[in-house]
């Protein structure tokens, strides 16, 4: 019922104390025209809704009063942004009539306490509110209790809530992301990738209500769709686009130009749905660490969500990890298609090649030319020790030099060494130019034996017999001896071109692939054998070692204009927490890249900005100190700090230790991975509730 109406005989004015302070919702109330309202004058209000008013308009935790059985409304400023478009007319205001969309989820409660005087607590649950222009899906972790007049009679609710739906979006979406790494770590092929990803993400029906994913052809001029899930609506996931039309409805080729997402309305929405979508957004897939375009991710947006930087920044870490799948899938074919070159290659090359597999010398490679040599076939001799297929081999002291090399690592190299083998049953001598040379695993220990030979009985029974005989037949010697370099030469080519497609492999592998234990030790078993076939056949003393850095935008840095650029860009950030930021650059020049040291400095900056204490005013300094071996640039802030067991899980991937603001929580990850690949390295001290300082250690 409403408030009984009490003679007027106390201004409003004077009973007006009861909103002091308050801020946004004080002022209002000391304004608001109570006297045309069913509770009257503030003045004849029970004691205990003047306590309860006063206390929650001070207080900096969400709160609401609602008050008779009307419950009519009072808040707090940290309400506010629950009301949305509600707020100013929700003061005063029957809470049936403005929360009218949730009253069905939520009325049944509130007569519950009226009635019966219990308590109601609820944790993450889910409210549609009305209070942004649409039916916005959303999570409170909320208590409702009785709020008792001064006779002690539940008179009304009372209200502490907090919202929760960043903590619960993000949860969620993390899952989905960490549900589609795992399931897409399984698949083989591209058409798998792409359906086995929209299938995890249809879980997800919330964030993502429907999906698509489609690869570009090798010419760039059509996109191939590999994968669906969801009710897409009709004619807006054709299988085959053409990206030649540029003014097609479905802009893909309008993404594929410009590399940045699109908002796409979607046709024929039906508005009595409810969670249909009305838009979607595509996204570019693009190569990690490239700007190659290789596909797009299409999703619908949910109409119950805002598309903040929360959700693309959701979509475009879903588009990340299709990405990283797709081209690990591309690495391992193209890895399998240049293995399967490669032994092509070893299989037509002129010369023998064969590798020798521990202490047994079990060959494991052994091309046509080894075995003409050895004259055997590859069935009787590979997988099999080779001293075994070829006894008298180890007769005449050829164990023993593959032992030298097994236990010292040095390589052996022969010229003209002879070797009488058994053939067809009788004994000859052929003459060998070869080299043994040890094959390590990724720790450096020695596990067989690569071996290149070439034979020159031909060459060397011809060179005897000349030597024998006059000057004229010296003469053809010489000429012998000139198709011997000639031919030694033009054995350049082909290893020249092995050694090309070694590095062109090298350079396409992602970081993951490369850093697999047995692409490395097949990368470095084919590397030391090319090298040392080089030396044979070029008969060189020394080869340069060729080693790439990665580091073609490295320039010199003056960190005072990279400093004055962020201060600009965080100007009305500084401007609202009320910031000072401090610099003291005394080396204020680095050699290094230009977006690089951008992004190390963006991400200290924000992060200590994010991680502001709410108990002072913020205090950022940043400076650089020069030592014998590194310039140390720190970020120093006088945050909420860190615990030193929580060191190493700040710089993990999409970890963040606090969830009162948003984040992907990946930008420490990102910063560690910079300075750790040029050679450096990052320090946190910190203390709770003082600060925390970050110092980078750039190599000089």
């Amino acid at each position: 019922m409403p408030q009984a109406q009490q003679p007027d005989s106390q201004p409003i004015s004077d009973s007006l104390s009861i909103f002091r302070g308050g801020g946004e919702m004080g002022a209002l109330m000391r304004t608001y025209d109570w006297s045309s309202h069913p509770l009257g004058n503030p003045a004849y209000w029970p004691q205990s809704l003047k306590a309860n008013v006063r206390l929650m308009l001070n207080s900096g935790f969400p709160m609401f009063i609602w008050w008779t059985k009307e419950l009519y409304m009072f808040n707090n400023d940290a309400y506010l942004p629950a009301l949305g478009k509600k707020h100013p007319k929700a003061l005063g205001a029957r809470a049936q009539d403005m929360w009218a969309e949730i009253w069905e989820q939520i009325g049944g409660i509130t007569k519950d306490i009226l009635e019966h005087g219990n308590e109601f607590y609820a944790e993450n649950l889910q409210m549609f509110l009305e209070r942004k222009g649409f039916a916005e899906e959303t999570y409170w972790t909320f208590s409702y209790s009785p709020a008792f007049n001064d006779a002690g009679e539940v008179e009304g609710i009372f209200c502490a809530c907090s919202e929760v739906t960043t903590n619960v979006l993000a949860q969620r979406r993390l899952k989905t992301l960490n549900d589609v790494s795992d399931a897409l770590l399984q698949v083989q092929t591209l058409e798998q990738a792409g359906q086995t990803a929209c299938h995890v993400l249809a879980q997800n029906q919330h964030d993502l209500p429907f999906s698509l994913i489609y690869l570009i052809n090798g010419t760039d001029t059509e996109a191939q769709l590999v994968g669906k899930s969801g009710t897409v609506p009709a004619g807006f996931a054709p299988q085959l686009v053409d990206l030649r039309k540029r003014k097609a409805a479905f802009p893909l080729a309008q993404v594929q130009r410009t590399r940045q997402r699109a908002l796409v309305t979607l046709p024929s929405v039906d508005p009595s749905l409810p969670g249909t979508p009305a838009k979607a957004v595509i996204l570019p897939i693009l190569r990690p660490g490239h700007e190659q375009l290789i596909g797009f991710f299409v999703a619908g947006l949910s109409p119950q969500q805002e598309y903040n930087e929360a959700y693309k920044g959701f979509h475009s870490l879903v588009a990340g990890q299709i990405a990283t799948s797709i081209t690990g899938i591309r690495t391992k074919q193209e890895l399998l298609r240049r293995q399967e070159y490669l032994s092509e290659i070893f299989q037509q090359a002129p010369v023998g090649i064969t590798m020798l597999r521990g202490p047994q010398y079990i060959v494991d490679i052994a091309n046509p030319a080894v075995c003409e040599i050895w004259r055997i076939s590859q069935e009787e001799i590979l997988g099999k020790p080779v001293l075994e297929a070829i006894p008298e081999a180890g007769e005449q002291g050829f164990k023993e030099l593959l032992d030298g090399v097994m236990n010292t690592g040095v390589p052996f190299v022969a010229n003209e060494l002879p070797l009488v083998l058994e053939r067809n049953g009788k004994p000859e001598k052929v003459y060998l130019n070869f080299v043994y040379h040890p094959l390590r695993d990724a720790q450096g220990f020695i596990t067989g034996i690569i071996a290149v030979a070439i034979d020159i009985s031909e060459q060397v029974e011809a060179r005897q017999e000349m030597e024998s005989i006059n000057r004229e037949l010296l003469a053809t010697n010489a000429d012998l001896d000139n198709f011997v370099y000639s031919a030694s030469h033009d054995l350049k080519a082909p290893i020249y071109n092995i050694e090309g497609l070694v590095h062109a492999l090298q350079e396409h592998l992602p970081h993951d692939a490369s850093a697999s234990e047995e692409v490395q030790q097949l990368l470095t078993h084919i590397e030391s054998s090319v090298e040392r076939f080089k030396k044979v056949v070029s008969d060189l003393t020394q080869v340069a070692k060729i080693q790439r850095e990665g580091s073609e935008d490295v320039s010199a840095i003056d960190l005072e204009e990279v400093m004055t650029e962020l201060r600009e860009e965080f100007e009305l950030t500084l401007a609202a927490s009320e910031a000072q930021l401090e610099t003291d650059l005394t080396a204020a020049t680095i050699r290094f890249s230009a977006k690089n040291i951008r992004s190390i400095l963006y991400n200290l900056l924000s992060n200590a900005l994010k991680y502001r204490s709410p108990e002072r005013k913020p205090h950022i300094t940043v400076k650089t100190v020069n030592t014998p071996e590194h310039l140390v640039l720190s970020v120093t802030d006088n945050g909420l700090g860190i615990e030193q067991s929580d060191y190493k899980k700040v710089f993990s991937m999409f970890k963040r230790l606090h969830d009162h603001v948003e984040g992907s929580g990946i930008g420490l990850y990102i910063v560690k991975r910079i300075v750790e690949n040029a050679g450096g390295y990052i320090r946190i001290h910190s203390e709770v509730g003082k600060g925390t300082t970050f110092s980078i250690y750039f190599k000089r």
